[in-house]
């Protein structure tokens, strides 16, 4: 049986990174669990999670704290009257349960 990314990791959250922006925190508890993750976590995943262009992802690594950062375009801009979540803080689900 498949885990899911939330599994993998210590910390998954989502922010805003600036009204038109929004970004993931996969903070990992070992750099085995990172790199495993890394290697197995594909843009085509996410995309279909979002439904957001694969090329619109950034996926950055940071292996000296364990950690990983997502970003895409928000949908709508934070805060707009179309906007659910101004912060970003609630848009992580779907992305902890992608399998790994």
């Amino acid at each position: 049986m498949m885990k899911k990314l939330i599994d993998y990791t210590k910390i998954l959250r989502s922010k805003n990174a600036g009204p038109l922006f929004i970004t993931f925190d996969l903070i990992f508890n070992s750099k085995d669990d990172m790199e495993y993750v890394e290697k197995r976590l594909k843009k085509a995943d996410i995309a279909k999670a979002y439904d957001v262009l694969e090329d619109k992802i950034d996926v950055i690594s940071y292996g000296v704290v364990n950690s990983i950062k997502i970003t895409f375009p928000r949908k709508n801009i934070s805060g707009s009257l179309a906007d659910s979540d101004i912060y970003g803080c609630q848009q992580h689900v779907p992305l902890a349960n992608i399998e790994i």
